[in-house]
């Protein structure tokens, strides 16, 4: 069996500590700065959940809306995630 995916250390969430990042999880889309990473959640800084996107070549989503305190997202809910806008 091939091994497409290579574990390398400091890679994926980690490697986005500090930075504006999207999770496009089962039931919603959260955006926010990525202040911590464990093995089981990711904590979100200046958190919005995401209604409406809009055209993903835009600049800002169409429908965030922002939440009043730090986030914590499970990761076990995660489809997704990366620097989108």
């Amino acid at each position: 069996m091939k091994r497409l995916i290579e574990e390398v250390e400091n890679e994926g969430l980690v490697s986005l500590i500090g930075q504006r990042i999207t999770l496009f999880c089962m039931n919603y889309i959260y955006t926010g700065k990525l202040v911590g990473v464990n093995d089981l959640c990711v904590k979100l800084d200046d958190p919005a959940i995401v209604y409406d996107t809009g055209p993903f070549d835009t600049q800002k989503w169409t429908d965030a809306q922002n939440l009043p305190h730090n986030m914590y997202i499970m990761l076990n809910s995660v489809e997704s995630f990366g620097v989108v806008k």
